[in-house]
């Protein structure tokens, strides 16, 4: 008899406070180092109405995060939300967008990963910009160690996760603190700002959709139970309990970073500054104006860690319902999907050598994902169409039709179901050398079969 401990699959054991903490560093990012500039900026520097504005984009990110919510908890597996569509829709929708996530998720590795070694080489070249090269060669050897340390299971991933988010929590609640100091001292520089806040200007219709997309990207990263859903202990309990305890939180501790920044800078210091919490850093403390770009690098590792975690779930389930070759669908002994881990890794590398960190961007944002209910598939449309009607680019048409390509595979291999031989043998080879093996079936996952 097998016993459980020695069956090769991904195992639910992860329960509230892992998956508390899960939703918290997907949630905390860059954005709020660098989101409230634009907030401010499309606010026309209205500081009552940025405020405002910071709340109603945490509004709007529960209102994502619950529906999201509702597949893990429907749908209770890893790549949630690629089975939802497959079983609610259509092979067809489920591939193209799976075959969407598939160079998304790299190219949001590679674009953190460059954006981590940038924060963190920025230092060392206080007079000047950072040559290109040790940029991308620090951003590479950070993206194979998280490669690495996901390959040897998610214990690893958890431990430092939880480091990386102690250091990110301690700046800012140094941030907020510090703000909620200096405003209770009452000094006239710093309240200022506060008094008559609604006075100036309003803005208009198209300025404050802008706005709120400024803030709304530090609020993104709710919808990542989906993608572990089959991990997590008890998913119709933890989930709900994990988002009313962190989304509440990364809310207030938002709005308290973002007065304190108002509380120290004006808005036109704010709108001048290039990286809000620095200056903000440089102006309060200036001794630790060194060590605030590395804990936001520690943020983005922490983000990069979790993002190749969720990645390689749905490149996983994928394997597993048959859309990609069997070899995706194996574990190794660590229980791990060593190949989903290993293609996506060496992607985000292809992409960091390739392109540079403005492009990848330009690409991710254009390529949302589209919650269904009808308040946040109106959001998603609109962070689609803005760009568009805005500021038309051949881009666009580009990533459209790189979406549609995926017929090219979907109809020969996945409806055909041609059969290629020399890649059946090569699989047999391939899971020799990576000791690399089909999962053992979850008693879930039977009972489920049992159902239908």
């Amino acid at each position: 008899i097998t016993m459980d401990k020695e069956k090769i699959q991904l195992k639910r054991i992860f329960g509230y406070c892992w998956g508390t903490s899960f939703l918290i560093t997907n949630v905390i990012g860059a954005g709020i180092f660098v989101a409230p500039k634009g907030v401010l900026k499309y606010s026309c520097m209205n500081v009552g109405l940025s405020l405002c504005i910071w709340t109603v984009c945490a509004l709007l990110s529960m209102m994502t995060t619950l529906c999201s919510a509702e597949i893990g908890i429907t749908f209770p597996r890893s790549g949630a939300h690629y089975y939802f569509l497959k079983r609610c829709f259509s092979n067809l929708i489920s591939f193209l967008n799976f075959w969407t996530s598939l160079f998304l998720g790299p190219g949001l590795a590679a674009s953190q990963a460059l954006l981590l070694a940038e924060y963190s080489i920025e230092p060392f070249y206080p007079s000047c910009s950072a040559p290109k090269l040790p940029k991308k060669c620090l951003a590479l050897a950070v993206l194979w160690t998280v490669g690495i340390l996901n390959s040897h299971g998610v214990k690893e991933v958890t431990w430092l996760q939880t480091a990386s988010l102690v250091l990110k929590m301690a700046i800012l609640g140094l941030i907020s603190l510090s703000g909620v100091v200096l405003l209770v001292r009452g000094r006239k520089e710093n309240v200022e700002r506060f008094q008559n806040s609604f006075d100036t200007d309003f803005p208009e219709a198209s300025e404050f959709i802008e706005a709120i997309f400024q803030g709304y990207f530090a609020f993104s990263g709710g919808g990542c139970f989906t993608y572990i859903a089959g991990e997590l202990k008890k998913p119709r309990k933890t989930i709900p309990r994990c988002i009313f305890t962190a989304l509440p939180l990364v809310t207030i501790i938002y709005l308290l970073v973002n007065i304190s920044y108002l509380t120290v800078l004006t808005p036109r210091e704010i709108l001048s500054s290039d990286a809000v919490a620095i200056t903000w850093t440089d102006r309060v403390i200036p001794s630790l104006t060194r060590v605030i770009p590395f804990g936001i690098s520690a943020s983005i590792f922490s983000n990069l860690l979790v993002n190749v975690l969720e990645s390689s779930r749905v490149t996983y389930m994928a394997g597993q319902e048959g859309q990609l070759p069997l070899l995706f669908n194996m574990l190794n002994i660590h229980s791990s999907p060593f190949i989903s881990v290993l293609v996506l890794v060496t992607m985000a590398s292809i992409a960091i050598v390739s392109t540079n960190l403005t492009d990848l961007i330009n690409y991710l944002y254009f390529v949302v994902f589209f919650p269904l209910p009808l308040v946040t598939m109106a959001i998603s449309l609109c962070l689609v169409l803005v760009p568009l009607v805005k500021s038309p680019h051949m881009h666009y048409i580009y990533v459209c039709l790189f979406v549609l390509s995926g017929l090219l595979f979907y109809i020969p291999l996945i409806y055909l179901k041609l059969r290629l031989v020399w890649f059946e043998k090569m699989t047999c080879h391939l899971q020799l050398l990576f000791n690399i093996c089909i999962p053992d079936v979850a008693e879930e996952q039977m009972s489920e079969v049992q159902t239908f």
